[in-house]
């Protein structure tokens, strides 16, 4: 693993560099780019821009590994909020969940109780609700809450009758060889092979939705070719980047009729999360420095 990426994901365990990074208007400064702001309404104005581009949304408070059963509720009141302010406000936005932010670690039952209410609050949206996977650690007991509210199978091959929407990404954690790619060359080969299932007759026939999680342009272009030779039309998938990444590949691809959705992230608690984003691409480092040296 790249020694940097390894610095910046042992840095989003850290209690003690989160509190001083936060501190600092420069950090500050460099999160902008990647986050519209800390509140729902910043994410909604943030949502409204994207949609008038032609760009749709996922609306996601950030937060993680919640352990007070007041806290829990309190993120699953808020994402009620949400769904009913997508509602009046009439955006193409769907929301995105973390179950150790509903009070997985406290139980499973509880994060499916708060899970299940969300999910009914955005009944008659235009989207869907997605479930983050998180860390490996977590993968057994996510595939676990889905059984008990969908009834089926731990692997993607069980899914598939259900004609289930896959937000498929390469992920953001320290994983260990046994349970994760460790090349880069293998991540991606696997990621086009799951795209490429997803992408299948049956797979299609069912039900399943690709929504393709990259900013690598060479993937984009795959994806692109292979859903094409299957004779796919163009908005047979989405794309799902982040917001504040290739922001012209964005626009690019919502103008060529490709469907595009935006992850916008929100909240106070973005330390953890911004530094995985700078493990994801440590280049992103650049835009901190800038930061420092024009503070």
């Amino acid at each position: 693993m790249n020694v940097l990426r390894g610095v910046f994901l042992a840095g989003s365990h850290s209690p003690w560099l989160s509190r001083r990074a936060m501190r600092h208007r420069f950090v500050r400064r460099a999160v902008s780019r990647f986050m519209p702001g800390e509140t729902l309404d910043d994410a909604l104005r943030a949502a409204r821009t994207l949609g008038d581009q032609g760009c749709a949304t996922i609306l996601t408070h950030l937060g993680e590994n919640v352990t007070d059963r007041d806290e829990a509720a309190t993120v699953a009141r808020h994402y009620l909020e949400v769904a009913e302010r997508i509602r009046g406000a009439g955006l193409d936005a769907e929301i995105s969940v973390k179950l150790t932010q509903l009070g997985l670690d406290l139980g499973r039952d509880l994060a499916v109780d708060h899970l299940r209410r969300i999910a009914q609050a955005a009944r008659g949206l235009p989207g869907r609700v997605w479930v983050d996977m998180e860390s490996s650690s977590y993968t057994d007991a996510t595939l676990d809450v889905f059984r008990c509210v969908r009834k089926t199978g731990d692997d993607l091959e069980s899914l598939l009758p259900l004609g289930p929407p896959i937000r498929l990404v390469k992920g953001a954690y320290d994983e260990p060889p046994a349970v994760a790619f460790r090349r880069t060359r293998e991540v991606d080969e696997s990621f086009m092979a799951l795209a490429d299932r997803l992408l299948s007759e049956d797979a299609r026939r069912a039900g399943a939705w690709l929504a393709a999680g990259t900013h690598d342009p060479a993937m984009i272009r795959s994806l692109k070719e292979r859903a094409a030779s299957r004779g796919l039309p163009r908005d047979a998938f989405e794309f799902a980047m982040l917001y504040g990444i290739r922001r012209a590949e964005q626009l690019r691809l919502a103008h060529e009729g490709h469907r595009i959705r935006v992850l916008v992230s929100y909240g106070a608690h973005w330390f953890p999360w911004y530094m995985r984003r700078l493990a994801e691409r440590p280049a992103n480092v650049l835009f901190v420095v800038r930061g420092m040296l024009g503070s």
